[in-house]
C-alpha cells in the first residue's frame, strides 16, 4: 500500500495535532461535579487509598492505564532518532492499545540514554500506571532495563520489541512444525539478528522445547560461535555454540527453521534450497524482508513461510499479542508478565488458528475459504476472537502461576465483557465489511471529480468493498489518480457528456418517468447529462448497483434525482434518513435527521418502523423511543398529541416491537430516570432508537452530539428507496465516504433499507 507523504502529515496534524487525547470519564458540568472530582470531595478517596493502596484500582484509572516508554534509541526502521522524534510512534502504540483491547495508554518519551537512570525514572512511575510497555530501546541495554524493572516493580513490565515478536512467531512455529511433521525438540533453528527480538525469540523457542544446542544465532558479523570475541556481549554469549559454521549460508545448510529479525536481502534462494525438507522460513524484517516472499516460494515447493507484511499469508504482527497480553494482566492486577503468561498467549494463538474461521473474517479478507494449513498458521489481526482467546488464556495463567492479585472467577462473564469492548463506529463498519459478499458490485459516484472521492475510492478498492464508477471529465479524474500514484485500472471512469448512447437511452426513460411531472423530452436530455441524474439513472437501469452522491452539490440537489428516478419501495410512502451515533460501547439510531420537515403521525410511525428495521439490519435489537417535550400525556399541546398518535399507529403496525412514548430525551436514554418515574414504560434498559418529532429538533440534536458530545456519527443513511442510494453532506471526510460505501455495498447484498 503506497502512502503519500502529505497524506501522512495531514493525518497526524488533522483538526487536533497528534493521535490521542484525554477525555473525562465522569461528569464535570456543575460546581457539585467539581467538588466531587476535586476538592473537597477527592480528599475522601485519597484517604481511603492511603489506608489501602489496592483501592487505587477501584477509584482511579491506574488499573487500565499503561505507560508506553521509550528513549528513541532503536525505532523500527529509523534507528536512534531520539526521544522526541519517536513520539509519533509511541502515540501510535497507544492508539493500538485502545483500538484492539480498550487499554488506555500514555506515551512517555525520555531523553535519557543511561540505562540505570532510565530505570530510576520508570520505577518512579509505578504509582501512576497499571503496567509499563517498553518500546524501541536498543539492545543490549533493553535487556538490562527490562530485567531490573521487572525485579524492582510490582506491576507488569513488558518490552514488546523482545517478547511481542517472540510470542507471535512461537505460535506460528508450533503450527508450522505440526504441518511439517517435525518435533520441536529435534529441529535445527537459525535466528538471523541478535538484537532484542532475535535473542527473545531464541529464548522463548528454547522454553517451548527447542534444544539449546540446536539454535544458531547470526549477527552482522556472522555466526555467534564459542570463543568469538568481536561484537559480543553477555546476551549474545548466551547463544554462542560449538560450531564450524561462520556465515549465514553455512548455518542454513540443513536447517529446519529460519527466523529473520534483521534486515533486507540477507538470504538468497540458494540458502533456502540448502535447508531441510519441509523447511520453515520466517522472514520478518519490515518493510523489506531478508528474502522476498515470491523469491523464497519459488526456491522450493515444500516451504512454509511467514513474513511481517499484511499482503502475504501468515503475517507475524505484534498486534496479535501486546494489547491482549496487557488486557489480561491488567484485569487480574498481575504483578508481572511472566513466562507462563507468555506461553499461554502462544498456545492460545496457535490453537485459534485451528478453529473454523467465521464468515465475517473470510469476508473481511476477501477469501472464500481459510483453514489451518501452510498459508494459515496464525489468526488474522482483525479476527475479533483474538481478544477473548488470548486475554482469557493470560488471566488463567496469571492466576495459576500466582501473580494475579484479583483472579477472574467467572470466565464466561469475563469473555462476554471482552466481547463488548469493540463498540465504536469503526467496529460497526468492520462488521459491515465482514458481511459484504465478495462480488463485482459497483457503486457510482457522480462527484467523481472531487479529490476526496477519488482518495476514498482507492480505499474502497483496496478493501474490496465495491467497484467504483466515477462520473466526470475523464482526463481530469485520471490526472488526480496519477497524482496520488493510484492504479488507474482500479477505476471505471465515465463522462456523461461523451456517453451518447447511454444519454439517449436514459433521457427517454427519464421522460417516461416524468412526462406527467412537467418534463418534456428536450428537458430530459438536459437533465440526464447532469452527473447526479445520470448516476441515479445508472442504478435505475441496472448499469450500477448503488449510488453515493452529495459531495459536490448541496443536499437538496443531490437527493432530488434519487426521489425522481429510483422511487420509493412498494408499501412505503415516506423517505427518511438516520444517523448512527456511537458513545463508546453505546450505539443509538437517530431519525429523521435530514428529510421530513414536519411529519404527520402516520409518517412518524413509518419512520419509526424504517429505523427499527435499520437497527435490525445492523444486528441491533431496536428499543424505540418517540421523542417529545412531553412525557406520556402530561402536556396536551398538538405537537405532543402528534407523537402520541404516532405511537398508537406504530404499535398497530408492529405489535412485537419495543416502542413507547411520547417521552423526553433524558427519560429515553437514562434507564434510572425511566424506571423511577415511569415504571410502566416497556423500554427496559433505555432506548437505542430515537425518533424525533420533526426535522428541526433532529438536525439540531445530531449536530450538537457530534460537535459538543464527541459522538462518532455514521450517516445519513437513506431508508425507503427501491435501490441502495445514499446522499452525503458536502463536509464528509474520506473516512465518511468509505463508511457509506460499505453500508451501501451491504444494502446491495442484503436489500435496501
Amino acid at each position: 500500500m503506497r502512502l503519500e507523504i502529505q497524506e501522512v502529515l495531514d493525518y497526524h496534524a488533522g483538526r487536533r495535532p497528534g493521535k490521542i487525547e484525554i477525555i473525562p470519564s465522569k461528569p464535570c458540568r456543575t460546581q457539585r461535579d467539581i467538588s466531587l472530582a476535586y476538592t473537597p470531595g477527592v480528599a475522601v478517596v485519597c484517604s481511603r487509598i492511603q489506608a489501602n493502596p489496592e483501592l487505587a484500582y477501584r477509584y482511579t484509572l491506574k488499573g487500565n492505564l499503561v505507560a508506553v516508554v521509550t528513549n528513541g534509541t532503536a525505532v523500527l526502521g529509523l534507528g536512534n532518532i531520539g526521544a522526541l522524534a519517536a513520539k509519533p510512534v509511541m502515540e501510535g502504540k497507544a492508539v493500538l492499545f485502545k483500538r484492539f483491547a480498550d487499554v488506555d495508554a500514555i506515551d512517555i518519551e525520555l531523553d535519557c540514554s543511561d540505562p540505570a537512570r532510565l530505570c530510576d525514572i520508570v520505577k518512579g512511575l509505578e504509582p501512576s500506571f497499571g503496567g509499563i510497555n517498553l518500546e524501541d530501546i536498543k539492545a543490549p541495554e533493553c535487556f538490562f532495563i527490562e530485567a531490573r524493572l521487572r525485579e524492582e516493580m510490582h506491576i507488569p513490565v513488558f518490552h514488546d520489541d523482545q517478547h511481542g515478536t517472540a510470542i507471535v512467531s512461537a505460535a506460528a512455529l508450533l503450527n508450522a512444525l505440526e504441518l511439517a511433521g517435525k518435533q520441536i525438540g529435534g529441529v535445527k533453528v537459525v535466528v538471523c539478528g541478535a538484537g532484542a527480538a532475535g535473542i527473545s525469540c531464541a529464548r522463548l523457542y528454547r522454553t517451548m522445547g527447542v534444544r539449546a544446542e540446536n539454535i544458531l544465532m547470526v549477527d552482522s558479523l556472522g555466526v555467534i560461535f564459542s570463543g568469538r570475541k568481536e561484537g559480543m556481549n553477555p546476551y549474545k554469549g548466551e547463544f554462542a555454540r560449538e560450531t564450524s559454521c561462520r556465515t549465514l549460508a553455512d548455518a542454513m545448510k540443513g536447517a529446519d527453521v529460519f527466523v529473520g529479525v534483521s534486515g533486507p536481502g540477507l538470504v538468497s534462494a540458494e540458502m533456502i534450497q540448502s535447508m531441510s525438507d519441509n523447511s520453515i522460513v520466517f522472514a520478518l524484517a519490515n518493510p523489506d524482508a531478508e528474502i522476498g516472499y515470491e523469491e523464497a516460494m519459488a526456491a522450493r515447493s515444500d516451504l512454509i513461510m511467514a513474513t511481517g507484511r499484511s499482503d502475504y499469508p501468515n503475517q507475524v504482527n505484534n498486534v496479535l499479542c501486546f494489547p491482549y497480553l496487557f488486557r489480561g494482566a491488567l484485569d487480574v492486577r498481575a504483578t508481572k508478565i511472566n513466562e507462563e503468561m507468555k506461553i499461554a498467549a502462544v498456545h492460545a494463538l496457535a490453537r485459534l488458528a485451528h478453529e473454523d474461521v467465521p464468515d465475517s473474517v473470510l469476508q473481511a479478507y476477501r477469501l472464500k475459504r481459510l483453514q489451518f494449513g501452510r498459508e494459515y498458521i496464525l489468526p488474522k489481526p482483525f479476527d475479533p476472537r483474538v481478544l477473548p482467546w488470548v486475554s482469557t488464556a493470560v488471566v488463567k495463567a496469571a492466576a495459576e502461576s500466582g501473580v494475579a492479585r484479583a483472579p477472574v472467577e467467572d470466565f464466561d462473564e469475563y469473555r462476554d465483557r471482552l466481547a463488548r469492548i469493540h463498540g465504536s463506529s469503526q467496529v460497526m463498519v468492520r462488521k459491515v465489511i465482514h458481511r459484504i459478499l465478495p462480488s463485482l458490485k459497483s457503486i457510482v459516484f457522480p462527484d467523481g471529480l472531487e479529490e476526496k472521492v477519488i482518495r476514498a475510492c482507492q480505499i474502497i478498492v483496496e478493501e474490496h468493498i465495491a467497484r467504483p464508477i466515477l462520473l466526470g471529465n475523464e482526463e481530469d479524474i485520471r490526472r488526480t489518480i496519477r497524482a496520488f500514484h493510484f492504479n488507474e485500472d482500479d477505476f471505471v471512469i465515465m463522462n456523461p457528456l461523451h456517453s451518447h448512447e447511454r444519454v439517449e437511452k436514459y433521457a427517454k426513460e427519464f421522460y417516461r418517468l416524468r412526462q406527467r411531472k412537467g418534463v418534456d423530452l428536450d428537458y430530459a436530455f438536459q437533465y440526464i447529462q447532469w452527473r447526479n441524474y445520470f448516476g441515479a439513472m445508472m442504478v435505475h437501469m441496472g448499469d450500477a448497483d448503488g449510488y453515493i452522491s452529495g459531495l459536490g452539490y448541496n443536499y437538496t440537489d443531490s437527493i432530488r434525482p434519487a426521489l425522481q428516478i429510483v422511487k420509493l419501495q412498494e408499501g412505503r410512502s415516506t423517505l427518511a434518513s438516520l444517523y448512527m451515533a456511537f458513545f463508546g460501547e453505546r450505539t443509538y439510531f437517530l431519525a429523521d435527521c435530514t428529510i421530513n420537515i414536519d411529519p404527520t403521525p402516520a409518517q412518524l410511525a413509518e419512520i419509526a418502523m424504517s429505523t427499527a428495521r435499520a437497527a435490525e439490519f445492523f444486528n441491533v435489537e431496536p428499543r424505540v423511543a418517540m421523542l417529545s417535550f412531553s412525557n406520556f400525556g402530561r402536556n396536551k399541546h398538538p405537537n405532543a398529541e402528534k407523537v402520541r398518535q404516532a405511537v398508537r399507529i406504530a404499535k398497530q403496525m408492529r405489535p412485537d416491537l419495543m416502542i413507547d412514548g411520547e417521552m423526553q430525551a433524558d427519560v429515553a436514554v437514562v434507564p434510572e430516570i425511566m424506571e423511577a418515574a415511569f415504571p410502566f414504560c416497556n423500554l427496559k434498559g433505555g432506548a437505542n432508537v430515537l425518533i424525533f418529532p420533526e426535522l428541526n429538533s433532529a438536525n439540531i440534536c445530531f449536530r450538537l452530539l457530534k460537535e459538543l458530545g464527541n459522538a462518532e456519527l455514521l450517516g445519513p443513511v437513506l431508508m425507503g428507496l427501491q435501490k441502495p442510494v445514499n446522499v452525503m453532506p458536502r463536509v464528509s471526510t474520506v473516512e465518511d465516504i468509505v463508511n457509506m460505501a460499505a453500508i451501501t455495498a451491504l444494502e446491495i447484498d442484503s436489500g435496501p433499507l
